[in-house]
């Protein structure tokens, strides 16, 4: 009989959530009282945008980042919708464009200016007009760009192509409708090339989008799904629902076989919707509990037991919604591996949550932030239409790497296909992951001629500092502690190979020494 050990070995089995002190929450901000079963939030690194009450309409607020504290009562807000808003979304391609959907049937696109927000927008960049009936759900394509699938009351999925110019459309490219119900969950897989949707008669289904085929169909009894998410590359899906005894519940599936769940599992009697969350960087998963204040966290494996049970953040504020920042946006010199942005109506704040692996080391920690998503599309809309699959583009959350912001809002086009040719080139190798370390010496040499002809196409009346590649005078002072803190290990990395270069060249002389005392004691012999 063979011994196991009753703990598993693992770097996140320490993982804890911190709370935000209260000079770093969003207060005063008034959340919505819709009882819709969606997030009501959405984050990036630039923006936190939160569905709000508003007279005689629907609206949501967009607040920088880093403007915390109170709200102004009377901030400006994004109002162009004739019924209450349901869902929010940003593009992950471009921080300054967000997309809505509403009770009144349309879905909308949103340009949001780079400075602080004067006056209410109401005029979108484009408006969809395709649904009958209201619109409950959005999720923006994970690969492609500009693609956008929204969900509504009529039953039916629609995919629209945002590349265009036209700012009102009324004609999607693709309607899927395989849906007998209202469906009440859409997730990607990671290249995006299918979709499990989970519907309020109760059925998971794995549907190819492009062709409008129903791939998969679990119509389990004892399971009834409200949530239903991608586990990544794992072919797996996890739900959240009910019981037959109407307890909470977690179900975790093989993609490709939904006649019987892998895993079945009780939580809880609470009545609260249960938001699962997987961050497929780390393969953990985060379930969060509408209605109280728990964040349950696993990790999942391939084998079994699949699915093992890390910890609870636990909380005595109720969340009605949740918002999650993308990995770019993380503190990684904290050793933040996800961070929630939590919503509280009772207390009209938003309370950011870091969940963070406890190290005693201040430097980058490469373990614990493997490859991510970037900022940049891998397909253009037609290409994924035309049916080319691709997975995301990869980089490196390293500080210095340049790579954790998304493209700016009006940059070239020969920046922006030299940005993408960069990460296409970091996806390429071992299936789109590819190792930092067998890369630097080509990247190195790479550098050393770009600076060598940078050097000679300069003027010489014109002074220049390059350090890693960048100028030091053009680079604007830090504005903020973590701007400061990336400026800091950018300079403490510089020093350490300053340091072995002067080491080498040390080196270097006491070989040189030696061959000349060697020389000349052979002279002297002769």
């Amino acid at each position: 009989m063979s011994w196991h050990p009753q703990y598993r070995s693992s770097k996140f089995r320490h993982v804890y959530g911190k709370a935000a002190s209260k000079d770093k929450c969003y207060d005063c901000v008034p959340i919505t009282r819709s009882v819709h079963d969606n997030h009501f939030c959405a984050v990036n690194p630039s923006f936190i945008a939160v569905v709000t009450e508003c007279a005689g309409g629907g609206a949501f607020l967009v607040i920088p980042i880093k403007q915390t504290g109170k709200l102004d009562p009377h901030y400006p807000k994004v109002c162009g919708h004739k019924g209450n808003v349901l869902d929010i979304k940003w593009n992950p391609f471009n921080d300054f464009v967000i997309a809505s959907c509403s009770e009144d049937a349309t879905v909308k696109i949103w340009d949001i200016p780079n400075q602080l927000l004067k006056r209410n927008i109401t005029t979108p960049k484009k408006e969809l007009l395709g649904h009958a009936r209201r619109v409950g759900l959005i999720e923006w394509h994970p690969t492609a760009d500009n693609i956008l699938f929204s969900s509504g009351y009529d039953y039916k999925i629609m995919i629209w192509n945002l590349d265009v110019k036209d700012t009102v459309l009324s004609k999607p490219v693709k309607i899927l409708d395989v849906h007998k119900d209202v469906v009440l969950s859409m997730s990607f897989n990671t290249d995006g090339s299918l979709l499990a949707t989970a519907c309020r008669d109760r059925k998971i289904r794995v549907i190819d989008p492009r062709a409008g085929t129903v791939l998969q169909e679990a119509s389990y009894k004892s399971h009834r799904a409200n949530k239903v998410l991608f586990l990544g590359n794992m072919k797996k899906l996890f739900s959240t629902g009910t019981s037959w005894w109407n307890n909470r519940q977690i179900a975790l599936w093989d993609q490709n076989d939904l006649s019987v769940p892998l895993l079945e599992e009780d939580l809880d009697g609470s009545s609260g919707l249960l938001f699962p969350i997987y961050d497929s960087d780390t393969h953990m998963l985060y379930v969060v509990g509408k209605g109280d204040g728990n964040i349950r966290y696993y990790e999942i494996s391939p084998e079994k037991p699949y699915l093992n049970y890390l910890m609870e953040y636990r909380s005595h504020l109720p969340q009605k919604g949740i918002g999650m920042m993308p990995k770019r946006g993380l503190d990684v010199a904290a050793c933040e591996i996800f961070r929630f942005y939590k919503l509280i109506p009772t207390k009209s704040l938003i309370e950011p949550i870091s969940m963070i692996v406890p190290r005693r080391s201040e430097s980058y920690q490469e373990d614990i932030y493997p490859l991510t998503a970037a900022a940049q599309p891998a397909l253009t809309a037609q290409q994924w239409l035309n049916g080319i699959n691709k997975g995301p583009l990869l980089v490196s959350l390293k500080p210095g790497s340049g790579a954790t912001t998304s493209l700016p809002q009006f940059l070239d086009p020969e920046t922006s296909t030299k940005a993408t040719d960069l990460s296409q080139q970091e996806q390429e190798g071992e299936g789109g992951q590819m190792s930092m370390e067998d890369e630097q010496e080509p990247r190195e040499i790479k550098g050393g001629r770009k600076r060598l002809k940078t050097e000679e196409t300069l003027p010489k009346n014109k002074q220049i500092c390059l350090s890693n590649g960048f100028d030091i005078f053009e680079c604007p002072p830090p504005k903020t502690e973590n701007e400061l803190l990336r400026m800091y290990f950018r300079q403490q990395e510089e020093i350490r190979r300053l340091r072995a270069l002067v080491n080498q060249r040390d080196v270097q002389i006491k070989q040189l020494e030696l061959e000349l005392r060697n020389l000349s004691m052979d002279t002297d012999n002769y």
